[in-house]
């Protein structure tokens, strides 16, 4: 049974911050053949820059769709510069693609504008609900419906540089922050020089990890109203230790009010930092960037407060159907065929990400090594959300959490800055 929405209403896909932020890619596998689509065609857009080799993973998917179903299949790459004035329009005007990749972060808001289906029955029917990656799914779900099937994800943990922490006598999983926090100052201790713990203010999924390490929450709902948590107990806390390493114990660098990511990894590649807090996908970049650092790599999960897995932001993309098509059941044969069976695993294989579904996460991680196998569990065991809620796009749009780490590493109080970030962040949500 298809389950439909109904078609999105020219005030909703008016509303503030219907973008898409997401990443491209293809996959092939399972499923298919169900449908007759013999003479039809169905329209599917996907991200640019997952996977360098796109053009031969959509003429493959092309050519398996075709064969499963007889329908043809024509995929249009979007770059990222206008997508979002371009799916925006599309959603209002009805002129959108069948099928989407959408990102995490921005289902939620797609759903709530009336622009792509719930696929709850459609999964359950399939036999698929019990077999998706679940920070994945819980991204994807608004007032209990699904509204995309999982297809790629990354996640953040701890990448270091083997030689340099075995100089220092620190190479093992910190199994607490009492443990991370003897690596860095022992990392400290060895070389002045070294970075030993990128903080970074300019990025706020490395922090957030510590807040939900600490047992605290970005916000939490009730009776369907969203209320700010970031200037809770547990939250300041984590806030308070990640800044500390900073502020207090010299782990940084004068720059962590202004580094983002991508700083961290220079300083990595020129082997200035022994260990920093990084994505998934990062190992693949520096095996090409830097094939003598790659052979040194090593992984640790983000520890939480006392445990070794600190909860991660599980960011990636879902497989949609929008609401226009119309073709619903042809359309939902090819999200699975994109996000199960050997399209699933290629695609990650191919752009270091991974898979929607446990079973082909269990493929890649049988086939890769142990940094995969590291980030698999922080995945698996911590991997979550940010609020799955239409206000976080206009959050993350106002830069809310980052304009709150960057006045703590400025010197503003934790707690003042925390209780700032919350009253705007309320303001949101009560919109």
């Amino acid at each position: 049974m298809i389950a439909r929405r109904h078609v999105l209403a020219a005030g909703a896909a008016g509303s503030a911050a219907l973008a898409l932020a997401a990443c491209g890619g293809d996959s092939g596998g399972s499923g298919g053949g169900e449908v007759d689509g013999e003479g039809k065609t169905l329209t599917m857009w996907l991200m640019q820059g997952t996977n360098a080799s796109a053009d031969t993973y959509i003429e493959e998917l092309k050519t398996a769709f075709t064969e499963a179903t007889g329908a043809t299949l024509d995929v249009q790459v979007q770059p990222w510069d206008g997508a979002h004035d371009k799916f925006v329009t599309a959603m209002a005007g009805g002129t959108g693609p069948d099928v989407a990749e959408v990102g995490t972060t921005w289902v939620p808001e797609f759903a709530d504008a009336g622009g792509i289906d719930p696929l709850t029955e459609d999964i359950d029917a399939a036999g698929l609900s019990d077999g998706m990656v679940e920070g994945l799914a819980e991204a994807g779900t608004l007032d209990g419906e699904l509204y995309g099937m999982p297809w790629y994800a990354g996640v953040r943990s701890i990448l270091g540089n083997r030689d340099m922490l075995e100089e220092a006598g620190v190479n093992s999983q910190p199994e607490s922050w009492d443990d991370l926090l003897t690596m860095i100052t022992t990392l400290e201790e060895h070389n002045s020089d070294w970075i030993s713990f990128p903080v970074l203010g300019a990025s706020i999924f490395p922090a957030v990890s510590f807040v939900w390490g600490a047992g605290g929450l970005i916000a939490e709902e009730q009776d369907g109203q969203w209320t700010a948590t970031i200037n809770a107990p547990e939250a300041v806390e984590g806030l308070s230790w990640y800044a500390d390493l900073a502020l207090k114990h010299n782990a940084s660098t004068a720059a962590a009010t202004t580094w983002k990511e991508t700083d961290a990894l220079a300083a990595f590649l020129q082997e200035k930092v022994p260990m920093f807090i990084s994505g998934s996908w990062t190992p693949a970049t520096i095996r090409q960037d830097n094939p003598e650092l790659a052979e040194k790599l090593v992984a640790f999960t983000i520890p939480a407060k006392d445990s070794p897995v600190a909860p991660s932001f599980l960011g990636g993309s879902l497989m949609c159907r929008f609401t226009e098509t119309q073709e619903p059941e042809l359309a939902f044969e090819l999200i699975k065929l994109v996000t199960t069976g050997d399209f699933a695993t290629r695609w990650a294989e191919e752009t270091n990400y991974f898979p929607g579904t446990t079973e082909a996460l269990d493929e890649v991680v049988a086939g890769g090594d142990e940094l995969t196998g590291v980030f698999a569990s922080q995945m698996t065991e911590g991997g979550k959300s940010v609020p799955v809620t239409p206000a976080w796009g206009k959050i993350e749009g106002a830069k809310t959490i980052n304009t709150m780490l960057g006045d703590i590493l400025g010197g503003t109080p934790v707690q003042d800055a925390a209780d700032a970030a919350a009253t705007e962040m309320d303001g949101f949500f009560s919109e």
